[in-house]
């Protein structure tokens, strides 16, 4: 008996995953790898349970279907098919009680015959009770599972040896049917199982219930146009009620004979693997191990009804206890008698598929870029689809899982994504408008620069003529006064288109070097400090020298602080501190003011603008202090947190100038 390829039995539906991890959770076996944002199948890995296919709420794990192939097989008379359906058929079918209305549905679809799948079960139980009679010592697998079967054999393969050597009821019923109707008998088995697609090449075709479903979807054949038909022999017995946990022992007829400490029977895929583990390692005593990968066959993934499992269970129940309430079972035997003489073994092959487990020091390091560094840090969640921190460690090791299945690694990711995001966002605020300020003042300074070349012209001339006219007159003219204003205020138009002129120049600068802690503290000595203002000097660095333009830069500095001291006409404290990166020098001018409005904050670098009352301010301190600093590559920025609630909040001129500068 060979085994059907899994490659492409069971495939993920790309256009639906959204990556919930959830099929990665439910797989037994590992078998899913996040690749290009989709949770793919690695068919190497499949046992074809099918699991990811009913907790997929997406419906982004799909199976192989049949019913094309069906069809033709249907439309052809001269080959002669046979039904042969499971016995979890009553769980599947809840619209009616009466099984031969399927019966007669499944026959109209033109299958020559139909049978149960649970004859097989008579057999095979019979099979696994002459094992249990002549115990010999070694432990008793159930092999009517192909999905357990595929899971030993790939990732326990030293428990191949403990596998039943029968062959599952499925291919016991086809051995017992090509007896019986002809070895040239197309067998269509029916049940709720995708992984018996993948059992063996004895049967022509498997199909799931859901199929069966779309088969009389297509021919338009329903509960009440089918014509009711009873089962085509052989007719099965308590082999009906193997589709339930303990099934098979009970189709036997072991379930009160044996002792509770004499077998184990574990099903779902979330129990199956703990109790092969346990077995494996010891720990677990039993002379049998009935194990199925669904909780019951009635909760199959074939299966295209959701019901609860338990009233599933009480269909199948009250289906076997009508059946043998009305059970012939002479002829029972002597179907028995006429088929005991078929070979029902199996030989079950190893194929081992564990991959070798990674170094402690490649766990390590995948744990430590998970921040799993600590064994508090272990938080054993599950939401990455692996029991423990380690296991998932393990996964991407082997190249199953990705370090993003970690929700508290990537809820911390996040985290500092979107802190990096808002720093980014910031600096890129702050980048248009220095951008749009400098490109503002770039067209700004090309007037200025104009509008200062042609006044200092006849500004000349005013300034000349209007001391030549005061020295001439006497002095107890009355026209002396005048004169003194015209001179004041000429001087005064001249010192703004000297301003002017500061304002447009470019790379003018003449650097020299200098100790630049006691050049920032010198700054202090060039101002009148008020009495009610204190003052404090910070410094925090370690690189000595800079090369600088001293004049302007200390005409920056002390603008800047003049600024400040205005700013706190009440009183306050004005601290100037340095410090340094790897690029640059900063100085923060810091007052604790009144602040600067919003409105204002895009308007202080502007030639002009001023908040000082009229005579006080030129409106050019700021712009030439940003000229300045341009000047040396460097930039200013400002924050300040005026509060019309809270007086003194303060502002903060922030410089930074690179330190190799040349």
């Amino acid at each position: 008996m060979n085994l059907p390829s899994l490659a492409g039995v069971v495939y993920t539906v790309r256009d639906k995953c959204r990556v919930c991890y959830t099929c990665v959770r439910e797989c037994p076996a590992k078998a899913i790898k996040i690749i290009n944002g989709q949770a793919e199948v690695i068919h190497e890995r499949c046992i074809a349970c099918g699991n990811c296919v009913s907790v997929c709420s997406q419906g982004a794990k799909a199976y192989k279907q049949s019913v094309e192939a069906i069809l033709h097989l249907l439309e052809d008379k001269n080959i002669k098919t046979a039904a042969c359906i499971a016995p979890s058929f009553p769980a599947e079918f809840v619209e009616t009680d009466d099984y031969k209305v399927v019966v007669g549905m499944i026959r109209k679809l033109d299958f020559d015959y139909v049978t149960e799948v649970s004859f097989g079960a008579d057999m095979v139980g019979i099979e696994y009770e002459k094992l249990l009679n002549n115990f010999n010592g070694k432990t008793l697998i159930s092999s009517d599972c192909p999905a357990i079967v595929h899971y030993i054999r790939h990732y326990h393969p030293n428990l191949v040896e403990n596998l039943a050597p029968v062959a599952s009821p499925m291919i016991a019923a086809s051995r017992v049917l090509k007896q019986k109707y002809g070895e040239d008998l197309k067998i269509v088995f029916i049940g709720p199982c995708i992984a018996k697609k993948t059992e063996s090449d004895e049967l022509d075709y498997v199909i799931t219930f859901s199929e069966l479903r779309d088969l009389f979807e297509e021919k338009n054949i329903t509960f009440e146009n089918s014509i009711p038909s009873d089962f085509d022999e052989p007719h099965s017995g308590r082999g009906a009620i193997l589709p339930i946990t303990r099934g098979l022992l009970q189709s036997m007829g072991k379930y009160e004979s044996i002792d509770e400490k004499d077998i184990v029977a574990a099903s779902g895929h979330t129990v199956f693997p703990d109790a092969i583990r346990e077995f494996e390692d010891g720990s677990l005593k039993t002379n049998y191990l009935e194990l199925l990968c669904c909780k019951g066959c009635v909760m199959g993934p074939g299966m295209s009804q959701t019901g609860q499992r338990f009233s599933k269970r009480t269909r199948v129940k009250k289906y076997v206890n009508d059946k043998l309430a009305n059970f012939d079972y002479e002829k029972w035997l002597k179907d028995i008698e006429e088929f005991k003489h078929l070979d029902f073994s199996r030989n079950i092959d190893t194929a081992d598929r564990r991959l070798k487990k990674p170094s402690k020091e490649q766990i390590d390091e995948v744990l430590f870029k998970l921040g799993k560094t600590t064994q508090e840090s272990h938080l054993n969640c599950g939401a990455c689809g692996y029991r423990t921190c380690e296991e998932h460690a393990i996964a991407i090791v082997e190249g199953l899982a990705e370090a993003e299945m970690c929700l508290p690694y990537t809820i911390e990711k996040l985290h500092k994504s979107v802190e990096e995001l808002n720093v980014s966002h910031d600096k890129l605020a702050k980048a248009k408008q220095a951008l749009k300020q400098s490109e503002k003042l770039a067209s700004m300074g090309q007037l200025s620069a104009g509008i200062a070349h042609e006044l200092n012209n006849p500004l000349g001339v005013i300034t000349m003529y209007s001391n030549i006219v005061r020295e001439e007159l006497d002095v107890n003219s009355p026209h002396i006064q005048d004169l003194e204003l015209i001179v004041e205020q000429a001087e005064r138009c001249k010192n703004i288109v000297s301003g002017l002129l500061n304002f447009a120049r470019k790379n003018q600068v003449k650097l020299q070097k200098c100790n630049f802690e006691d050049f920032v503290k010198h700054s202090f000595d060039n101002i009148i400090i008020q009495p009610n203002i204190t003052t404090e000097f910070i410094s925090e660095i370690t690189t000595k020298y800079a090369n600088l333009d001293s004049d302007q830069m200390m005409q920056v500095l002390t603008n800047l602080e003049k600024n400040a001291m205005e700013a706190m006409p009440d009183g306050g404290k004005l601290t100037v501190k340095i410090s340094e990166n790897s690029d640059d020098f900063i100085i923060d001018v810091i007052d604790t003011g009144t602040g600067i409005s919003p409105e204002n904050m895009d308007k202080i670098f502007t030639p002009f603008f001023t908040t000082k009352e009229v005579g006080k301010g030129t409106g050019l301190g700021l712009p030439l202090i940003y000229g300045i600093i341009k000047m040396h590559k460097g930039k200013i920025d400002v924050e300040s947190n005026d509060n019309p609630l809270k007086k003194n909040t303060g502002t903060t001129f922030k410089i930074s100038i690179p330190k190799n500068l040349s």
